[in-house]
């Protein structure tokens, strides 16, 4: 299975990665949403290189033009609510694109020392033979992201699986490739990060994607 850690390149994906990661940047939501979308951007590009195309011809004002388009039906789906500002970069470039949304989190006891992950809620199309784009700023344990995928399943069997994340801990990816099937998933990652915690974040990691966006949850 194919790991890709994009930090390892030199482009200006760095810059957004280490805006996200600073204390001192990442408490301006407005701009935090924006660099997780930035990424989510230049990841869409880096996994469309990837894709199977076919050639068009588009009539221009004076002539025909033969151009090479992606031709494989996608899906993307993102895991909710943190991953919303990702998918809507992944958006941005894979505008034809069918949507999916799972909400999958952490339920805590009351000392938070232990959870359990539950997804609620699943709103997807069909994936029976079509290119699945999960999306999700935070692979940590991969729990929320195996849960997901499951539920996903219900809607049929992907011909590619393309998981992408902002961070990643070195444990979620190697459960990653326990998850998904060989040979037909990709995995990319912005940055991959050695530690986990006693409480499951990443370290060095950046925090709660989720709240960083969107505000503090009870």
């Amino acid at each position: 299975m194919t790991v890709y850690n994009l930090s390892e390149d030199k482009s200006i994906l760095n810059q957004f990665i280490a805006e996200i990661r600073d204390v001192n940047v990442q408490n301006d939501r407005l701009r935090f949403r924006k660099n997780i979308g930035r990424i989510g951007e230049i990841m869409a590009y880096e996994i469309s290189k990837t894709l199977n195309y076919s050639t068009a011809a588009i009539e221009t004002p004076l002539g025909i033009s033969d151009i090479r388009l992606p031709s494989d039906p996608i899906v993307l789906a993102t895991i909710l609510r943190a991953g919303l500002p990702f998918h809507n970069g992944f958006l941005e470039f894979f505008d034809k694109a069918e949507n999916a949304f799972v909400s999958a989190s952490r339920h805590y006891n009351e000392d938070h020392t232990h959870f359990k992950i539950v997804v609620e809620y699943l709103s997807s199309p069909s994936i029976e033979g079509k290119t699945l784009l999960i999306v999700d700023p935070m692979l940590a344990t991969g729990g929320s992201l195996e849960l997901s995928y499951k539920a996903l399943l219900t809607r049929g069997e992907p011909a590619a699986i393309h998981v992408a994340c902002t961070i990643a801990s070195q444990k979620g990816i190697e459960v990653a490739k326990e998850i998904f099937p060989e040979g037909k998933t990709t995995i990319w990652a912005a940055a991959i990060d050695p530690d986990l915690n006693d409480r499951a974040y990443i370290v060095p990691g950046l925090g709660d994607a989720g709240d960083l966006a969107y505000g503090e949850k009870i």
